[in-house]
């Protein structure tokens, strides 16, 4: 699943983030930031009509993402079937 697609308020643990292109300076921020494997991170807002930003917490800091950003943070869920929706 995408970050893009977890509902506000739901928590999940980042898998990978993913490159648009080689090299990717969008992705490599995004690590720099702190979205890195293994870290729990929650989508706490989003703007109105599924536009953007989103607004996601990793740890006690926030971050404004586009949802083009968030798409390439990969995250599953505990618990939940790899490929399933929450």
């Amino acid at each position: 699943m995408r970050l893009n697609e977890l509902p506000r308020g739901m928590e999940a643990i980042i898998d990978r983030v993913e490159d648009a292109s080689h090299p990717d300076p969008v992705a490599g921020r995004l690590r720099e930031l702190g979205f890195v494997p293994d870290e729990p991170v929650r989508v706490v807002a989003t703007a109105p009509m599924g536009g953007d930003p989103i607004a996601v917490s990793i740890g006690f800091t926030r971050f404004a993402l586009r949802r083009d950003e968030a798409a390439r943070v990969i995250v599953h869920v505990p618990g939940q079937q790899p490929g399933s929706h929450p």
